[in-house]
């Protein structure tokens, strides 16, 4: 019987609180639903817009604007593009172009040199060791203009000698060997 009561009364009070009118509330459920409404009104980003429409008599205060930008688009700039340089990032390229040249896996010391060369340039033991792999691999015009760059950059390096002997091997073996740039 208290079961039943107790079941009875939970259901009275919550019709009773169901019937209450929205005046009732209290005033901080007041102040919450008027600044969310004023929220959804108004947007924040009115406030940071810039504006970028050109003045009212941009055009006849300068008549030839548009030629101006034409031409600066058409014209050689001498702005360059940048690229990353980063000889941490091309030595260990190069360490582990190494290791895949031990490997005898060629193709995959090809791509690390050529990386290594992407963050670093002018190295030179890159494009030594790029030269060896593209000659391994059969490619030895690309690999004479690697060992071509390596004597430029080092002439006298540690492993000139040897890049000298390999172009002399491409050439003798009929690849074209471009001596001006020696």
């Amino acid at each position: 019987m208290r079961g039943a009561f107790l079941v009875i009364a939970c259901c009275a009070f919550t019709v009773c609180l169901a019937g209450v009118p929205a005046s009732a509330q209290s005033d901080d459920q007041q102040d919450k639903s008027e600044s969310s409404a004023r929220a959804s009104e108004e947007s924040s980003s009115k406030d940071t817009r810039v504006d970028l429409s050109p003045p009212k008599d941009d055009t006849k205060s300068h008549p030839m604007s548009g030629a101006a930008i034409s031409d600066a688009n058409d014209a050689a700039s001498d702005v360059q593009e940048l690229h990353p340089w980063d000889p941490h990032k091309a030595a260990k390229d190069v360490e582990v172009g190494d290791f895949y040249f031990k490997k005898k896996n060629y193709r995959a010391a090809i791509e690390r040199y050529k990386e290594a060369l992407f963050y670093k340039p002018n190295d030179a033991v890159a494009n030594f060791r790029l030269g060896e792999s593209l000659e391994k691999t059969g490619n030895s015009h690309e690999a004479a203009t690697h060992y071509q760059e390596y004597l430029k950059i080092l002439p006298h390096g540690p492993f000139s000698a040897d890049a000298q002997k390999a172009l002399d091997r491409l050439k003798s073996s009929g690849v074209k060997v471009d001596t001006a740039s020696k």
